[in-house]
């Protein structure tokens, strides 16, 4: 099968589109650069099925290496036919194809082969063949001093007619489709661990069994996480009895001696071979979906939180709280830089609350902060109420932002890089300020996993989570657009074409020369060719440009055909950009051509509507109910506002205030049948819950977000 066949029987696009995206990936073209400026090439297609297309590249790409290998050892072993060979190359399926290699497979010494060595496959193909009269005579002449008796010679022979049955493509799909349809995922405590206190979060699984294809991602993930830790043991089990009747309905077609052997064999090949084989088989499939769901959600979270509302450049002053150590209070300019740090004790053990206010209120006046963002960690709740208290001469918004990550950012080379003369508390109040300004400039500098917005993301297959989460980086950047002139190279590698090295290159460029002055200008940096400047250009904004068309999404391409546009209308084309009124009236026909048709002419008068506009919302100010403090001021029935901070399949976790996050179980999200939990909330939204249950001893909050008005 063609890679284009096997792409088009995976997502039913269609085919031009799928050979000119892949013509185009094979130019090293992007994602972002290929949806967004490829429209024509590609019929329109999305970033999601360009995405897709991507993976069954990838996926046939394999396919073929692992044919070619397997081709190539069948050759050396001679058994090759024009027949074989055929059957493999039509295969799409890694499986079936692994199935048809297996009978070939070099293998290990088994019981099989030293069977074979003693000469008794002869017999194994009369016991197969159940036409043998006399079975103990027949063996008995195969008895030598290997083999010294019937007996011996008979269980030898079911070895190798046990190996044959494993390597029967219809007995192994069946038994895949009994473990599929019918198998069940059993698990028991181990006794030692069952006081321990590490193993009480997974006391649910002390006693669990349910339909292995009905166990949900997180569960499934969950409890592979209780069997890594030792708490538990898991078995997969189907009906033993019933898939040994099913192959030897498949096998046995005669009621003699030899159908007795047979039937030794079959149980044997089962319970040896085939059952520990495809157990684990679909234990590892099960895990390749429940991962593949919980990437999913935590690639789906982190988009949402990457694409937070920003406050956009203001003079910030960040705190990252703390008692004893005190809070490390940092003054940010409205670029990001750090004009000032100190550390405060307002709390105990010094209580010196009213010094802090004084201090903060200096630095109010002294860097014209506009706006102040407390970390969410310990004392957040003290050092916010303490800010409220006071009364500054103008208006100053307050803000409590998610620490997740801050503390690995801070002790990070990229931290240390950007603040070299100062400790990590610094580094982490910065953070903290720099999320408030911009979640997507900063967020990209911490690896994903680490900014607690995912299950189990530790659990999963880490090559394919880094992949995803990459994916999501790259197009929330490039969908935003990044300003050259202030971005850190973490951002700027995410760009299309860019990458780490020539993000470097970039600012190093940058500090020398001063700030970019045009699009063209980025040329200059070195080893950015033109491959690169035509993926990257139209992400890379310019503020204050001499032509205003380089700090908008407009391609520098596509520039003559704005001027002809300008001049068709007697006017500059900074007159054009923003005058809704004339972009409306202009016939976007007259300039189609080859290259240029009108989904990308459409693009350039929305983005001409409103330039380098960011798709972002605005931040808004929140307030936690003042009189919660810690779990035990809880009850049930009481309504608070909250703040979603992660989402799960089973539901979403609420920030209330306190160290302790609560559930909104899936079922208590809506008046109605919720199957998305995306559909119903999205991160960081701002909530009311009811609390339905105070678990103080586990420290767990049922929450819900139904009937309340």
């Amino acid at each position: 099968m063609q890679l284009l066949n096997f792409i088009k029987s995976q997502t039913n696009l269609p085919s031009k589109g799928i050979e000119n995206t892949i013509e185009l990936l094979n130019e090293d073209c992007t994602i972002p650069f290929i949806s967004r400026y490829r429209k024509e090439r590609t019929g329109n297609l999305d970033e999601v099925q360009i995405g897709s297309i991507v993976t069954y590249k990838a996926q046939f790409e394999e396919l073929e290496k692992r044919k070619k290998a397997i081709l190539k050892a069948l050759e050396e072993q001679e058994v090759l036919t024009s027949e074989l060979k055929q059957k493999i190359e039509a295969i799409t399926d890694l499986r079936v194809l692994e199935d048809i290699y297996l009978p070939y497979k070099k293998k290990r010494k088994t019981k099989a082969e030293t069977a074979r060595k003693n000469g008794l496959e002869p017999l194994a193909k009369m016991i197969m063949s159940q036409r043998v009269n006399d079975l103990e005579y027949t063996a008995s002449k195969y008895i030598t001093n290997e083999v010294e008796t019937e007996e011996a010679a008979l269980e030898a022979a079911r070895f190798i007619i046990a190996e044959w049955i494993n390597e029967r493509t219809d007995i192994r799909n069946n038994i895949r489709y009994q473990l599929e349809k019918f198998a069940t995922i059993n698990t028991k405590v181990v006794k030692a661990k069952k006081e321990d206190e590490k193993a009480q979060k997974f006391r649910d699984y002390f006693e669990w069994s349910e339909s292995l294809n009905r166990c949900p991602s997180h569960r499934f993930l969950a409890i592979l996480r209780a069997e890594k830790e030792g708490f538990i043991r898991v078995k997969i089990e189907i009906d033993n009895e019933r898939a040994l009747d099913k192959m030897e309905d498949r096998i046995i077609c005669s009621n003699n001696a030899c159908s007795q052997q047979l039937k030794l064999a079959i149980k044997d090949a089962y319970k040896r071979l085939l059952f520990p084989a495809l157990s684990n088989e679909i234990l590892n499939s099960s895990k390749e979906k429940a991962d593949e769901g919980a990437i999913k959600v935590f690639a789906k979270n982190l988009q949402q939180l990457l694409l937070g509302a920003p406050l956009g450049e203001k003079n910030i002053l960040a705190i990252d709280p703390g008692f004893r150590t005190g809070c490390k209070v940092v003054c940010l300019n409205a670029q990001g830089g750090l004009e000032y740090n100190e550390t405060i004790y307002p709390h105990a053990p010094k209580n010196d609350s009213i010094g802090a206010m004084k201090k903060i209120n200096s630095l109010v006046n002294a860097y014209k902060i506009e706006a102040i963002a407390i970390g969410n960690g310990t004392a957040s709740r003290e050092t916010e109420q303490l800010i409220r208290k006071m009364r500054f001469n103008k208006d100053v918004a307050v803000f409590v932002v998610s620490e997740a990550g801050a503390s690995i950012y801070s002790a990070s080379k990229i931290a240390r890089d950007e603040f070299p003369n100062y400790d990590v508390t610094v580094r982490g109040s910065v953070s903290i300020g720099r999320r408030l300004a911009d979640p997507l400039a900063e967020l990209v500098k911490i690896d994903a996993k680490s900014i607690g917005v995912g299950q189990y993301q530790h659990d999963v297959d880490q090559a394919k989570l880094k992949n995803s989460l990459d994916t999501v980086v790259e197009s929330c950047v490039n969908s935003v657009g990044v300003n050259i002139n202030t971005a850190s190279v973490s951002l700027l590698s995410y760009v299309s074409g860019i990458g780490p090295k020539l993000a470097e290159n970039i600012v190093k460029y940058r500090d020398e020369n001063g700030a970019f002055t045009s699009r063209n200008e980025i040329k200059k940096v070195p080893r950015l060719g033109n491959k690169a400047y035509e993926q990257g250009a139209g992400f890379l904004r310019i503020k204050n440009a001499k032509n205003p068309l380089d700090d908008s999404a407009v391609h520098p391409e596509s520039y003559s055909v704005i001027s002809k546009m300008a001049k068709d209308e007697k006017c500059s084309v900074s007159d054009l950009i923003g005058n809704k009124a004339v972009l409306q009236k202009i016939a976007l026909e007259k300039y189609t051509s080859a290259t240029v048709g009108l989904p990308t002419l459409k693009d350039i008068i929305s983005e001409l509507e409103k330039p380098g506009l960011d798709p972002r919302e605005s931040a808004k100010v929140f307030t936690f109910n003042q009189n919660i403090r810690t779990i035990t001021d809880l009850h049930e029935g009481q309504l608070l506002p909250g703040i979603v901070n992660n989402i799960t399949n089973f539901g979403c976790f609420v920030d209330i205030g306190i160290k302790e996050s609560g559930l909104v179980h899936v079922s208590n999200l809506a008046d109605k049948f919720v199957s998305d939990v995306s559909e119903i909330v999205s991160l960081h939204q701002q909530v009311i819950v009811r609390v339905l249950e105070v678990d103080v001893a586990r420290k767990r909050i049922q929450l819900s977000m139904k009937n309340i008005k």
